[in-house]
């Protein structure tokens, strides 16, 4: 099958979104697959606003109508709402094409993190986005339930996987502590709350993998966290087995993949009963969700690390595309035209600025 997929988080961004794409990508080749990306990578950029790191591609739609022209997909999917999976979306509406997206981030808390924009508002643009897909595939049954409330269609379940050759526990028989390690992997920014995880009272080794716009922040408002940077493959896989305690505390995350890295290298997790931690921790087992951060920790430092990696080996790369696969759909097969929805005259406006 001939697989055309738009994106604009890619490479060199480190998130959860690239690193599922990236996985999908290479196991989709793997498959047989034959996959060609439209993503940031050699295009004009600017900077997002507050978020300098990732770079948009702006006004793109003549390009992606070319690449559309050239490569003929069987099957388009678009992985998020930015500028290109905007101009993407208008570009197969105005050819009559079917196609699939998928939700993962949460952009109302995000936006509502920096801004003072109700979520119904954002979430209505988003609906609107979505709404002329043929199916929008979604990480966990807690976010399909959520977008449900607000009247998103057509969702189905696209599930995860975990490199368990590369986050696997240590072999080294582990030492009694003084004090335990805690670790974050991910965003330093505001709507990731990783201050919570700073100013958590328990008496701990505390370390912040990752880089983002509070980074600078954060690092001098609490000195005695070991902010690390940005760590990759058997480094940052190091780190993890090395802890004793995986903190995630985020509110806003669809997911949360680093919590199954952490399981799969041995670290049980401690989170808010939020979204995404409810979907990936398997509470007393695996983890320990708590409206108190310290309790959490304080609960999930007892648990048993075989059984976090255990629940980690059940997440597969290869069974996570199959289901992707699975839920594409031929770009000429023929749909019932849907409603418009409300957010149109963002969509418009947000059109005319991609291009």
């Amino acid at each position: 099958m001939r697989i055309g997929i738009v994106s604009d988080a890619w490479r060199p961004q480190t998130n959860g979104v690239v690193t599922t794409l990236a996985r999908t990508v290479e196991c989709l080749r793997a498959f047989g697959h034959d996959v060609s990306l439209m993503t940031p990578e050699g295009l004009p950029t600017i900077a997002c606003p507050t978020y300098p790191e990732i770079r948009l591609a702006l006004f793109q739609g003549r390009r992606i109508g070319e690449w559309l022209e050239e490569f003929r997909p069987d099957a388009m999917h678009i992985v998020t709402e930015g500028p290109l999976g905007l101009a993407a979306r208008q570009a197969a509406i105005r050819r009559g094409l079917c196609f699939t997206s998928s939700y993962h981030t949460q952009f109302p808390q995000y936006l509502r993190a920096r801004y003072p924009l109700p979520e119904a508002l954002t979430y209505a643009a988003l609906r609107a986005f979505h709404g002329r897909a043929t199916r929008t595939m979604v990480n966990t049954q807690q976010v399909r339930s959520e977008l449900r409330r607000y009247g998103f269609k057509h969702l189905v379940p696209w599930s995860r996987g975990v490199d368990t050759d590369l986050f696997r526990p240590s072999d080294v028989v582990r030492q009694a502590r003084q004090q335990p390690v805690l670790i974050y992997v991910g965003r330093v920014a505001v709507e990731k709350s990783v201050e919570d995880f700073c100013r958590v009272p328990v008496a701990a080794t505390k370390i912040i993998v990752g880089g983002g716009p509070q980074l600078a922040e954060l690092s001098a408002r609490y000195p005695q966290v070991k902010f690390l940077g940005f760590r990759y493959g058997e480094d940052l896989a190091q780190l993890l087995r090395e802890a004793d305690c995986f903190v995630f505390p985020s509110r806003t995350d669809t997911f949360g993949l680093v919590m199954l890295e952490a399981m799969a290298s041995g670290l049980p997790v401690a989170a808010y009963p939020v979204t995404g931690p409810i979907d990936v921790v398997r509470e007393g087992q695996t983890g320990c969700l708590r409206a108190n951060l310290a309790d959490a920790v304080e609960a999930a430092l007892l648990l048993d690390r075989a059984t976090c990696r255990a629940q980690a080996l059940e997440y597969r790369w290869e069974s996570s595309t199959r289901e992707f696969v699975g839920n594409l759909v031929d770009v000429r097969a023929t749909v019932a035209r849907r409603r418009r929805a409300p957010g149109r005259a963002l969509l418009v406006a947000a059109r005319r600025w991609c291009g």
